[in-house]
């Protein structure tokens, strides 16, 4: 296992992060996972004992219910907590109470303190905002993220899914009144799904920032177990058709990887892992699993490097289309 510079920071963390949320099983996240504590106990042991130091969940997975699994599972291997970055999220709906939503300070400010005891943690290490909140000022956010790190129940602050313009204005504000900034995104980012690379990575790359993607092999569907052939497989994509992908373009992909992997001698999913991996900026790939099978097939995705060769050939399948002012921005720039 490598480790990376998260931003411009001087944490390392390893180049697999794993994610919690097939841990617990309520509400709509049922349709991820159900994974309970003998079984989280066991992924968690492999994890840790892989290398990785990267634990990423969310207060809403399974309302609350992952980080008191995530949590428990720590005490009950004996984790060493100052070996490990534990990473959590705000910004979902947690009940039906009017202010147990959003970005606003209150919410923030509740809700790490409810992470805390869930997780039995004295401090997070990283926490991100988990979305747009279109009715808090980003002012009113960006002073509470900055006043929770001050508190030091928060070590360090990082956003999901905001637009890069709502970032970048964020960063304006906390570095106007010399506040705690992002140190990295978590994004949505796989083979099916490159959209990132338009506005996101270009401005991660020259604010320094890490990228953290989330769903790398597009909710299973990059897995290898899906094919024009075979659209049902009794995985989460059967009832749980998310994130949207364009599954006509992704079975060219799947075509390609597939053939690689015959290559390589790895899985289809391994070749996706890999590749996203080896693209420019990524710090920090997410992964997910069910069960120690799934867990330690993609553990295997950072044993190996795709030539560059091969890197070509699944970009020339899987790469977005230019939109304006991109191909604008490259015609005019070909004199400089």
């Amino acid at each position: 296992m490598k480790y990376n510079y998260l931003g411009n920071t001087g944490l390392l963390v390893s180049e697999l992060c794993f994610g919690t949320m097939t841990f617990g099983g309520r509400g709509i996240w049922e349709n991820i996972g159900r994974t309970q504590q003998d079984e989280v106990n066991e992924l968690m042991k492999t994890v840790i004992q892989s290398g990785i130091n990267f634990i990423d969940t969310a207060n809403v997975y399974s309302y609350g219910e992952s980080e008191t699994l995530l949590g428990q599972s720590l005490k009950d291997i004996g984790a060493n907590r100052n070996e490990l970055v534990i990473a959590t999220k705000v910004r979902g709906r947690m009940d039906e109470k009017p202010n147990s939503i959003g970005l606003s300070r209150y919410h923030i400010f509740n809700s790490v303190e409810e992470s805390l005891a869930r997780l039995q943690l004295s401090h997070i290490d990283i926490l991100y905002v988990h979305g747009v909140d279109k009715r808090t000022p980003v002012a009113e956010t960006m002073r509470a993220l900055n006043d929770i790190v001050l508190s030091g129940k928060v070590r360090y602050i990082a956003v999901c899914n905001w637009p890069a313009w709502m970032v970048m204005k964020a960063h304006g504000i906390a570095e106007m009144n010399g506040w705690n900034k992002f140190i990295g995104l978590q994004y949505y980012y796989s083979l099916a799904g490159r959209d990132i690379e338009r506005e996101i990575m270009p401005f991660a790359q020259d604010q320094n920032l890490g990228i953290m993607p989330w769903s790398p092999l597009a909710g299973g569907f990059l897995s290898g177990k899906y094919t024009r052939e075979t659209e049902k497989t009794g995985g989460r994509r059967d009832t749980f058709d998310f994130p949207p992908v364009n599954k006509d373009k992704a079975y060219d992909i799947i075509d390609v990887t597939t053939e690689l992997a015959k290559t390589y001698n790895v899985s289809a999913a391994q070749i996706a892992l890999a590749w996203v991996r080896q693209q420019p900026g990524i710090t920090s790939t997410i992964i997910g699993a069910k069960n120690i099978t799934q867990l330690e097939d993609n553990l295997k995705s950072v044993s190996f490097d795709l030539s560059a060769q091969d890197l070509a050939k699944i970009d020339s399948v899987s790469a977005l289309a230019k939109e304006y002012p991109q191909w604008m921005v490259e015609r005019q720039g070909a004199d400089r």
